[in-house]
């Protein structure tokens, strides 16, 4: 049987108590009585759990989180204590520990919870390869995202035109670019338009491309985004930006295959992938007379709509991990993390900008961080306002409050998956039950 937990507590009772528990369940475990041993241990041994007591002679539960904040894969750890103060449980948080348990534990809740995390890393063991999404950025937790990317995956499978819609900042060409390269046209080229960036005359000369003398300034032969993208896909972004005049031109394409430059009658042959994107609705722009309802037809075959970031809470963390490891590299920094306090600004600011705003604040944090964790000092000054907006409460304390797993699944059953009445049912805030989602890793 692998040993894939270490217990650690100065009750020598409580250690074989444990370790009987995840014996009879098929969970290999090792124990020892003090924090010196265990930093050995740890040191020499792979495990994928710790569980630690958090006062111990000479080496407490904190120190062993310090020693392992940064061991690679990281070490899902416990705290479990008898008695422990509000501030000693949230640094314990802050240096990585899942949750904590008061004494006398509750067996089957911990059982679960470990049993838990042990399927995600068996699953994370049997696929060592990034998938094409997580090395693109499309990091979510939110179900409605993950549908939105699942269909996208089945999309890729066709040849058929798709629209992707969303806020500025969503995502929308990196979904763009995953339709294309989770194709059979993968490896062929892939060409981004920006309708919005060029006047109608360039546009049409971009997309068609154009013969030598076909118009003033025209000294040689061009060739256009159809020809260049040939068996490919053409990303048309922010389409909804398109002129009139050259929507009628797109949908004889998109109908016949066909096209002509610019100068020339020989008809052209086009094997292009259409994928159009806009943060404006469509169906709007339609009734103001401003996109044609036959062209919006032919495009929305297939549609998919990103969510913005103020609806995917769960998300702001673990994006922001993987941008802080992005400019760690970048800038040549050490970070760790986000200081709770910035995590509380972060879940109860709008973004606006979405993904794209959040990517830029972790920049900027990231170059004037000074220490191990981004402080709200470190953020650009708008975000120091909305610290003033914060509830003067205590919402750490909400949030390690030893609210297990179990009951967190139970009011989210009552409630069919509703966080706000989950939130009510707990007695906690949304955004707290969004933190505690996270740490506890529950995907609804």
């Amino acid at each position: 049987m692998d040993r894939r937990i270490l217990i650690v507590d100065d009750e020598r009772e409580m250690c074989i108590s444990l370790q009987k528990l995840f014996n009879a369940h098929g969970i290999g475990s090792d124990f020892c009585t003090d924090g010196k041993t265990a930093q050995k241990k740890l040191c020499h041994n792979q495990y994928d759990v710790l569980i630690s007591d958090l006062r111990m002679n000479g080496f407490t539960g904190i120190d062993l989180l310090k020693c392992i904040s940064n061991k690679k894969p990281p070490i899902a750890t416990f705290i479990i204590s008898g008695y422990a103060s509000t501030e000693v449980v949230v640094q314990a948080m802050r240096l990585g520990a899942i949750n904590f348990y008061e004494k006398p534990l509750p067996f089957s809740t911990l059982l679960n919870e470990v049993q838990h995390i042990l399927n995600i890393k068996q699953k994370e063991s049997k696929n060592n390869k990034h998938s094409f999404i997580d090395n693109h950025r499309l990091i979510t937790l939110n179900p409605k995202f993950k549908h939105v990317i699942s269909m996208a995956e089945k999309a890729a499978l066709t040849t058929a035109p798709v629209i992707v819609t969303g806020e500025s900042g969503t995502g929308k060409e990196i979904l763009s670019s995953i339709i294309h390269y989770a194709s059979d046209r993968k490896d062929k080229p892939f060409i981004k338009i920006n309708c919005a960036a060029l006047p109608e005359a360039l546009l049409e000369s971009e997309l068609f491309g154009y013969e030598k003398g076909a118009f003033t300034g025209a000294q040689e032969m061009h060739k256009g985004k159809f020809e260049i993208a040939e068996g490919g896909t053409l990303f048309f972004d922010e389409i909804s930006d398109m002129s009139l005049r050259t929507q009628a031109k797109l949908l004889r394409v998109i109908q016949e295959h066909e096209y002509e430059r610019l100068g020339s009658n020989i008809v052209r042959k086009c094997d292009v992938r259409f994928v159009a994107a806009t943060n404006q609705n469509l169906e709007e722009c339609i009734k103001a007379g401003e996109f044609r309802e036959d062209l919006y037809f032919r495009l929305s075959v297939i549609c998919l709509e990103i969510p913005p970031l103020r609806e995917r809470l769960e998300d702001i963390t673990p994006l922001s991990r993987a941008f802080i490891k992005e400019f760690n590299l970048k800038y040549g920094k050490n970070i760790i993390g986000l200081h709770a306090d910035v995590q509380q600004v972060f879940l109860s600011h709008s973004w606006p900008g979405n993904i794209r705003e959040l990517k830029n604040c972790i920049e900027r944090a990231v170059i004037f961080c000074e220490g191990q964790e981004i402080l709200v000092s470190d953020l650009p000054l708008q975000y120091h306002q909305q610290q003033l907006f914060i509830e003067e409460t205590d919402p750490i304390k909400d949030l390690y409050d030893c609210i297990s797993r179990e009951m967190i699944l139970n009011a989210l059953k009552k409630t069919n998956g509703n966080k706000t009445k989950t939130a009510e049912i707990l007695k906690i805030s949304r955004k707290t039950l969004y933190l505690k989602m996270k740490k506890l890793e529950i995907d609804l």
